[in-house]
């Protein structure tokens, strides 16, 4: 172990719900079946769109929510409840002050359909007809907020809004609220929700998405020298982390620890992402740990599928710690979450080194020449590593890197 130990956080609750499972269970099943959640947008809105493709939910959240109660979030916020419930029962719902209880919940865009749907209605209907509901829907805050006021969390409700590391960066704040003794327990992770026509379009203007829209389910192929692209998905992902010594006085079961984060900018590029600020985010969470990169034996990469993301990213795993770990790339299977994406890997990562087993990178067939990484293809593989890090880097130049060990 490296100098610099610090505090870590107990995970001891995990909740999700994606384009694969309405849980952790079927999510984390059918990772390991390798099965995509990727379908064809079958709504009349997405005709003549270049892109008809997404990951979207697998269970609708009114289905578990009820109707009235999901005509009043936000899909981001019904999304983040349902996982913040699943999440609060799996660590057995803890007993805590409530000015000790945090939450800390990012979103790369908030509540977009809310407000796109308010404002047709405005324009069709006149400002009569816009919902009461309209500012509390579309405020970026408002999963933080729903999740806070469900659980009673007086100790703070924060929403980093980072694009596609804001998960990861949820998750880092609540190790900073308990390292700095602000929080005993923190709600944390990332909720998304923006699988509509504007988005749609407009990453698919900045060439950003796979216009496989003749096979949704091969359309997502990290590290594949087929890769042409990302798959917008939605979902969200939370964890609890509690501070080490509550969750041992009430016995907990604890999942993973949280050892350590970094986060980093690249004040690069609106878009294009930095090896350096890569490279940076990883090596930060290395000395916040305590680790060694010989310590990391398992990595969740961010790669998105993008032809330069991943292979940026492959360089800078390879500069940060070498090229023993074992990387897998999940959002073959499930798409890009966007806000929740890091908080989902983080998820991915915490179970494979508590189950030993690493999901395969789906529609992997030819693995670029350039990337010279352990990365798991055509089957899950088996195994022991005691740490895992996680990446997760957003438009804006924002990087996030996790680092967990076992319990």
């Amino acid at each position: 172990m490296g100098d610099g130990m610090k505090a870590g956080a107990s995970v001891t609750g995990l909740g999700a719900t994606t384009p694969l499972g309405g849980d952790v269970a079927s999510t984390w099943a059918g990772m390991l079946e390798g099965r995509s959640g990727i379908t064809v947008i079958e709504e009349e809105w997405a005709e003549g769109l270049p892109v008809r493709i997404a990951g979207r939910l697998r269970v609708e959240p009114a289905e578990v929510l009820g109707r009235v109660k999901a005509r009043r979030l936000d899909r981001c916020q019904q999304a983040a409840l349902i996982a913040a419930r699943e999440a609060w029962a799996d660590a057995g719902a803890p007993e805590v002050e409530p000015e000790r209880l945090a939450v800390v919940i990012g979103t790369g865009v908030g509540g977009v359909l809310t407000m796109l749907a308010q404002d047709d209605l405005l324009e069709a209907s006149g400002a009569r007809k816009v919902s009461p509901y309209t500012v509390p829907m579309l405020m970026p805050n408002g999963p933080a907020a729903v999740v806070s006021i469900e659980f009673g969390a007086q100790g703070g409700a924060h929403t980093p809004v980072s694009a596609c590391a804001s998960g990861s960066e949820a998750i880092a704040m609540g190790l900073d609220l308990i390292r700095l003794g602000r929080a005993d327990v923190v709600i944390a992770g990332g909720s998304e929700a923006c699988v509509h026509p504007l988005t749609l379009a407009g990453f698919a203007q900045a060439r950003a998405v796979s216009k496989r829209n003749d096979a949704p389910q091969e359309a997502s192929r990290p590290f594949d020298t087929g890769r042409d692209g990302f798959v917008l998905g939605e979902g969200a992902a939370l964890v609890v982390l509690e501070r080490e010594g509550f969750a041992a006085a009430r016995g907990a079961r604890v999942h993973a620890t949280l050892a350590g984060a970094g986060t980093t900018s690249d004040a690069h590029h609106i878009t294009s992402a930095d090896a350096g600020g890569q490279i940076r985010a990883m090596r930060l969470a290395l000395a916040s740990a305590g680790l060694d990169a010989l310590d990391v034996g398992h990595v969740n990469a961010h790669a998105t599928s993008t032809p330069t993301g991943d292979l940026t990213e492959a360089l800078s795993i390879t500069e940060a710690l070498g090229t023993h770990p074992v990387i897998t790339a999940t959002k073959s299977m499930t798409g890009h979450l966007c806000g929740a994406a890091g908080s989902l890997g983080a998820i991915a990562a915490i179970l494979a080194i508590r189950d030993g087993v690493i999901p395969a990178v789906r529609n992997l067939e030819d693995l670029d020449p350039q990337v010279k990484l352990d990365i798991v293809a055509g089957r899950p593989r088996h195994g022991r590593w005691a740490a895992a890090m996680t990446n997760s880097f957003g438009f804006g130049g924002h990087n996030a890197s996790l680092a967990f060990t076992a319990a």
